[in-house]
């Protein structure tokens, strides 16, 4: 096959990235080879940094010649000569395999100089990176691979055209590099048998959190988020692993650049612009389910950690803007915000959203802005009742005496300094939370850990 129908197979596909982006890749490797020059290469981005995420780790331990063919198509089709697997160090056995794959594949002939006696030469390399979250950012993985820090660079130029050492690169996932051999054997009629019209094919998700069934599941675009978590899920559990059906609050998609599906939105298809039509994505494919005793602030904290942890600190807006939106939410579960922090706080998520360099940045706010749209009740109680429906802010949570555990011995109300424990002896005692300083010396006292919240 000629450059051209690689791309043209590709193209009727429909085959769209699956690192998080959904950008066409059929498009992809089209611009890159109208990019005229003597030198072009082939990245396969295997820098899987979501919480839990480990698709593309799967497929390189799995199945490792599949990414490899992948990138042969892919040098076909651009005219590449060159590639690299960029794979994190906390992968070693990923990078065992693969480096095994290639050694095989040169030893048979379909690797290196003069592939079938055709004159033509494809080499792979593997790249080991250091576990930066934002080198799975196309320009900072480029950047690394140079020897380089990892930081992103402004766009324009596109890979496309000025990629790796200037010469043009395309840079495709794991999971969409895996795909291809299958594309280009059936055919691309076959594979949109599956999946919708505008996300044909399948997607592997990572499904964790309060589900009875846990671990890597892959399913057609277009399966509902209800067929997902109560079907191949197993059902949502309680904090005791029990299956309970009514306990779903939230699904967390995309990692620490997607957004919450909430339960009116069970019966949605899971595709690439049905998501992003209710302010979630895709992603790298992580599924976070979450029961009614999550705490959703607490949830777009601990997201936002990950996400300012990980910033290059290139750009002002994601380096600074993340740390104050971080502050805010640690006021908001610490139960020292006020009116104004929730204002505050939308208003900073939506300008680093704005005028962020990269990716990273302009994703990180998701997780805040989604769990406002969706759970601003929540946040209200804990900005203005200071209170944490979930039980989950330690600051917040209301100070009590559980009664089934109380003797009524007393001893709580004789060792409490301000008077905030009352009741009757051999009768469950109670505590006034409006006095409470949650000094804790009803809890030391209390020899039948009656007391919570404390």
């Amino acid at each position: 096959m000629q450059p051209e129908e690689v791309c043209k197979v590709l193209e009727d596909s429909g085959l769209r990235g699956r690192g998080g982006g959904g950008f066409p890749t059929g498009h992809k490797w089209r611009l890159t080879l109208a990019s005229k020059n003597d030198v072009k290469y082939i990245i396969c981005n295997g820098d899987e940094g979501d919480p839990g995420a480990f698709m593309d780790r799967s497929v390189m331990e799995g199945n490792p010649h599949s990414v490899l063919e992948g990138m042969m198509v892919a040098a076909r089709a651009v005219e590449a000569c060159e590639g690299y697997v960029y794979v994190r160090a906390e992968y070693p056995l990923a990078v065992e395999r693969i480096r095994a794959a290639i050694h095989d594949a040169e030893r048979a002939g379909i690797l290196g100089d003069n592939i079938f006696g055709t004159g033509k030469a494809f080499k792979i390399h593997v790249m080991e990176g250091a576990g930066a979250f934002v080198c799975g950012e196309e320009t900072a993985l480029i950047a690394s691979i140079e020897g380089k820090r990892g930081m992103p660079m402004p766009k324009p130029p596109f890979p496309a055209q000025h990629g790796l050492w200037g010469k043009p690169t395309v840079i495709n996932n794991v999971e969409t590099l895996a795909t291809v051999p299958y594309i280009l054997r059936e055919g691309a009629a076959k594979f949109r048998e599956l999946g919708t019209p505008n996300s044909p094919g399948t997607k592997t998700f990572a499904l964790t959190g309060h589900v009875a069934n846990t671990g890597l599941i892959e399913v057609p675009f277009g399966t509902t988020l209800n067929e997902i978590v109560n079907e191949i899920g197993g059902g949502v559990t309680d904090t005791e692993g029990h299956i309970s059906p009514d306990n779903f609050k939230s699904v967390q998609i995309g990692g620490p650049s997607g957004g919450c599906l909430t339960k009116d939105m069970l019966a949605l298809p899971l595709d690439f612009d049905s998501l992003r039509s209710v302010g979630a994505m895709v992603g790298s494919g992580g599924l976070v389910v979450m029961n009614r005793q999550t705490c959703m602030p607490a949830v777009a904290k601990f997201f936002m950690g990950f996400t300012q942890n990980e910033s290059c600190g290139k750009c002002v807006p994601c380096r600074e803007g993340t740390k104050q939106m971080l502050a805010l939410l640690k006021d908001i579960t610490n139960g020292d915000a006020s009116e104004e922090t929730l204002p505050l706080l939308e208003e900073t998520a939506k300008a680093v959203r704005l005028a962020s360099l990269c990716g990273l940045g302009k994703t990180a706010p998701n997780p805040v802005l989604s769990t406002l749209r969706h759970f601003r009740e929540e946040y209200l109680e804990h900005v203005l009742r200071k209170r944490c429906p979930a039980g989950q802010c330690a600051a917040l949570v209301l100070p009590e005496i559980l009664p089934d555990k109380c003797k009524g011995c007393s001893l709580c109300a004789k060792k409490c300094p301000v008077g905030a424990i009352a009741g009757e002896l051999k009768k469950p005692f109670r505590i006034d939370g409006s006095k409470c300083i949650k000094c804790g010396a009803c809890k030391a006292a209390c020899k039948f850990g009656a007391i919570t919240g404390i």
